[in-house]
């Protein structure tokens, strides 16, 4: 049996989840290379006998939720069922209590075990099956700008108005993608690009609950949707079917969707310290997403060409790759191709067009294989991947693909973008 930490004569430091600052946003149960996390419509939770320590779920982690311990006798190890049911962490036991279990705290033979160091490496290519998020990084660009986060937790949101709304996605077209504008005022919200914030939708759930903050990638460059103001831009599908295809009501996507100029909104954040954008010279961006994934990809599209424009900064290769079932749900076609081709080199995939083969940005990736190996070979290009988790696997195979055929060794390769903050994955 594996367990959280190291047990010493039943003892361990089980890993707890904090779901009063938890958003929701599914990243540690994504992440977690043994499948330890889990969740429900309530909490997200982490199994006691699973957990192996590795903090592979620590870094990637928005809040800071994840990273909370508590000494227990192993005989009294929270259970799922009761972790499920938290709306706050219990207390750390008392020096009484774990001494009544037979936990002695300060002299004595027996030794509270420690939260366990993270690794500093990546997992060791082919010791077991390809897993891409191994190979994501957890440390920003080294030229990144410095990210506020958590100004705003939970626990005390701030007020945003809605100041634009309107569908991205061809008009009239059932699958809706909103672009909404939200303006902090004078209140401090500062942004990059690649951060995320949270919305409360008002209201409460089937249990009488207040709804949890649900998480929205940033659409906007750092200095505003509308340059010089305060305010920012999310890219927001209205959810109407779950991934079976029943008819359900996506709770905070369809109240952002149906958000109106002058409403309020409460939200909290920001979110993110290592998806961020490099801003050194001639440093090259290969943003690959699929739907609402291009939200961070056209905030750091943007603030390239704001730079561009004004003559003080010489950026590199810029290559988006972006995916969607048909080119009417693809948010923002239009706007894209107003972009000037040596500005930006883009490649759509449509994986639902009638009459045409399914196409995925992997496909694409692999048509433009002497690009990206070039890109591969120098340490200037960072690779984003943000959209639905089933594309991650099959984009990183590709990335392993293009430099092997290249004669690039992936090993090294991988490790060095995980290392130096050069791929970012970022899906749900």
């Amino acid at each position: 049996m594996t367990t959280t930490t190291l047990i010493d004569n039943g003892i361990l430091k089980q890993h707890l989840i904090d779901p009063e600052i938890c958003i929701r946003c599914n990243t540690c149960e994504a992440t977690c290379p043994v499948g330890a996390i889990t969740h429900d419509d309530n909490n997200y939770v982490v199994r006691a006998d699973v957990c192996n320590g590795c903090m592979a779920c620590i870094s990637p982690c928005p809040t800071g939720s994840i990273d909370n311990w508590r000494t227990m006798p192993l005989a009294r190890a929270y259970t799922i069922e009761e972790q499920l049911t938290w709306e706050e962490l219990p207390p750390e036991l008392t020096p009484d209590e774990l001494a009544a279990e037979g936990v002695a705290t300060s002299t004595g033979d027996t030794k509270l075990p420690s939260a366990p160091a993270a690794p500093t490496t990546p997992m060791e290519p082919g010791t077991q099956a390809f897993r891409s998020a191994q190979y994501g990084a957890t440390v920003p660009p080294w030229s990144a700008a410095h990210p506020y986060t958590n100004l705003f937790p939970p626990r005390s949101p701030t007020t945003a108005t809605v100041v634009g709304n309107f569908n991205c996605t061809e008009a009239g077209f059932e699958s809706e993608t909103h672009h909404v504008v939200l303006d902090f005022g004078s209140m401090p919200f500062p942004v990059l690009e690649g951060q995320s914030i949270g919305i409360i939708p008002p209201g409460t759930d089937a249990l009488g609950k207040a709804h949890h903050a649900r998480q929205y990638s940033i659409a906007s460059p750092r200095n505003g949707e509308r340059p010089g103001y305060n305010n920012l831009a999310l890219t927001v599908k209205r959810v109407t079917t779950d991934h079976d295809g029943n008819a359900v009501r996506g709770i905070a996507s369809n109240f952002v969707c149906d958000l109106k100029v002058g409403d309020k909104v409460q939200v909290v954040g920001p979110f993110g310290s290592s998806f961020l954008m490099p801003n050194h010279p001639r440093s090259h961006i290969v943003m690959i997403c699929t739907g609402t994934g291009s939200a961070p990809m056209r905030a750091m599209t943007e603030w390239r060409r704001r730079l561009r424009s004004s003559g003080k900064f010489e950026g590199g290769k810029l290559m988006l790759f972006f995916g969607a079932r048909t080119q009417q749900e693809l948010p923002y076609f239009g706007p894209l191709q107003n972009l000037p081709k040596d500005f930006i080199d883009i490649n759509l995939a449509f994986s639902r067009t009638a009459g045409q083969p399914k196409r995925y940005v992997q496909d694409l990736m692999r048509e433009r294989a002497a690009d990206l190996a070039a890109l591969l070979r120098d340490g200037n290009s960072h690779f984003y991947v943000c959209g639905l988790k089933s594309m991650e696997e099959g984009v990183v195979m590709a990335l392993r693909d293009i430099a092997s055929e290249a004669g690039l060794e992936w090993d090294a390769v991988g490790a060095a973008l995980q290392r130096e903050g050069r791929l970012h994955l970022e899906t749900y």
